[in-house]
Order: structure tokens, then sequence, then C-alpha cells
């Protein structure tokens, strides 16, 4: 029985059967075993997603769920109803806790509670919780910052870390991070005063290839998103600033969180298996002009 084979030469793809040959100085041989879209799925995966009470987090926790994945939430707010009804719509294990990822204890907490209930099960884990604080450099204050660096930094950090160890232990083969960081680690944003905010997101941004390269020997992969401006709680407090967002675009508007769900639910499967300590930015182009 003859086995199909991809040949890769620079741009050129050739399909050979086996006991044929092809020459290039770079070729590449990658069986024909799975189909493109079965490589997205996350059928029997287990997901916790912080933050998914709304906004990003409760569409990466959809986008997950409507992969096959069992989606978890952690979060300080109980969460809408676009998360309840996430069982009913895609027949997969859904759960909430309510945890505050900058307390440590409140974060151990979480992670006992979801250890037991899911049976030690973690495929994949998105840091999602963050703030942000709408003031000057000048006038931030230490305990703002302290604040939002809690959040953004040391609890994704931390909830990074509970998760590998999770994944380590349960031996998973399909071990996925996905750091949530911002175009703001990659730019000033001339509309917002958000140094602080900057900041903590390029620490994410930055965490992620060192991440990567100490949980690679463990089959745990590492990347990160950079979302743009996304229509979400923590935008409807700059209304004044939408027709400038969208002008900041290339494509004219602002994102909704279903436009970067894509993202993570890809750096979550098998379809980008090879990718680690990466940041993909899904910003309509506002860095790039």
């Amino acid at each position: 029985m003859h086995q199909s084979y991809h040949i890769i030469c620079g741009e050129n793809k050739y399909t050979l059967r086996s006991g044929q040959t092809a020459s290039s100085n770079r070729q590449q041989i990658h069986p024909s075993i799975t189909s493109t879209m079965s490589r997205f799925s996350l059928q029997g995966r287990t997901a916790l997603v912080t933050g998914g009470a709304r906004g990003c987090g409760l569409a990466f926790a959809r986008g997950l769920a409507e992969a096959g994945a069992n989606v978890a939430i952690f979060d300080r707010i109980p969460p809408e109803e676009g998360f309840l009804s996430i069982e009913k719509e895609y027949g997969v294990r859904t759960a909430y806790y309510e945890v505050d990822v900058s307390s440590p204890e409140s974060l151990a907490t979480g992670f006992g509670a979801f250890q037991t209930d899911f049976n030690n099960a973690l495929d994949i884990c998105v840091p999602c919780a963050g703030i942000n604080r709408h003031q000057t450099f000048l006038e931030f204050n230490y305990a703002d910052h302290q604040e939002l660096l809690g959040v953004n930094v040391l609890g994704l950090f931390h909830t990074a870390q509970l998760a590998a160890r999770q994944m380590i232990a349960n031996g998973t083969k399909h071990g996925s991070i996905v750091l949530v960081a911002s175009m703001a680690s990659h730019v000033a944003v001339r509309s917002q005063l958000c140094s602080a905010y900057c900041g903590s997101k390029g620490a994410v941004r930055a965490m992620c290839p060192a991440i990567a390269k100490e949980l690679a020997e463990y089959g745990i992969r590492v990347n990160s998103i950079s979302p743009g401006y996304v229509r979400t709680e923590m935008t409807a407090a700059f209304p004044h600033l939408i027709e400038e967002w969208k002008s900041a675009a290339m494509n004219g508007r602002i994102a909704e969180p279903e436009d970067i769900m894509g993202a993570c639910v890809f750096l979550a499967s098998d379809a980008s298996s090879y990718m680690t300590g990466q940041d993909v930015i899904v910003d309509g182009g506002v860095t790039k002009w």
C-alpha cells in the first residue's frame, strides 16, 4: 500500500507516492495523516480561561468550547449568559470559579477546586484577566500601579505557572498556554493615557518566549496574542474615542471579541503545533502604518 507525502521545496509543493524521490536543496517530508480542519479540533481537551466572564475572555471560552473543549473560567464576577449557555449549545462541560488572580491564596484555591472537579485534566490555559487605569505617567500612583501589575503581570504569570504544573502532572500531549498581551506592548497608544498598562503588557510579551523555552521539554507550547482596539467593557469607558480608533485601523473598524477568538483557538489547537514563543498581533493593521 502506497503512502502519499507532501514535498515542500521553497514555494513549490509536490505530492509523491512512496518509492518516488524528489531532489531539492530544501525538502521537508510530511506524511498526509490528518485533514486541515481536524487539526483545529479540541475534542476531549480541557481549557481554563481567566477573565472569562465577559469580553475577550468570554469569547475565548466560547470559541474553545465550540471547537470541542470542556471549559472552566476564573473571574471575580459571575459570568454572562453567553457562558452559561455553552453546555447546551456545544455539549461540553463548563464551570465557573470565583477567583481573584492577583491573590495567591485565591488563585491556589481556584486551581485546587478546578483540579478536583476536572480530575486534574488541563490541556489549554488562557490567562486573559486584565485591568487598565487611565492616568498620566506623572500622576500614576504606586497603589494603582501595584494593583495593575498584580493582575496583568503577576496574576498572569502565576496562572500560567500553576497551569503548566498541572499539565506536566497529568502528562498532556497537547499542552498550550496562550498569554494575552496587547497592541499596547508594541506601540504607544496615542489616544489613551496608559503608560503603566503598556508596560504590563510589554512584560507579558517579553515573558512569553522565555516561558516557552523552559516548557518546551515538557511538550507545552506558549504563545501570546496582542489584540488591538476591541469593543469590550474595558473600552466602553471611552465612547468618545471610537471614531478615532476606527480611523486608526486599516479596515476602518474596531474589533469585536469574536474577531480575536479565532487566533486563540488556532494557538490552542494542533493547527499551530510548530508555533511556540510567538506573539500574534490581531489589530486590524493599527501597528503596521
